[in-house]
């Protein structure tokens, strides 16, 4: 989807801080972030989100999750972190790209919203 924001962030067209990338994932700090911590893991396929990923995106996912957990360590929040996946309008997604937070680096209460 050539409009959409996150794939001109991958495609390096937006401006964005971007932290890792490789031939499946692109990851780079939320531009209005939550916590010290707020980095966006995101496919570089375009997926509108969670509940329009089918089968054979399972490796995909968990790529992002370990790509998650790699960054968290990058980033020295493994004392505790969140990683949140928001589907859908009510959910607060605002950019329909799937995409994974790693929020971080100040407590982080319960419930969340």
């Amino acid at each position: 989807m050539s409009d959409c924001i996150f794939c001109r962030i991958i495609r390096r067209e937006a401006p964005a801080r971007i932290i890792y990338q490789d031939d499946e994932v692109t990851a780079f700090h939320d531009a209005r972030p939550q916590a010290p911590v707020h980095v966006l893991i995101v496919p570089n396929r375009h997926i509108v989100g969670i509940a329009q990923a089918e089968p054979g995106d399972a490796l995909l996912l968990g790529k992002m999750m370990l790509v998650a957990r790699q960054l968290a360590e990058d980033l020295k929040v493994t004392d505790g972190y969140r990683l949140v996946v928001n589907s859908g309008p009510l959910s607060g997604q605002s950019v329909f790209h799937l995409h994974l937070h790693l929020l971080g680096g100040r407590p982080l209460r319960w419930p969340p919203g």
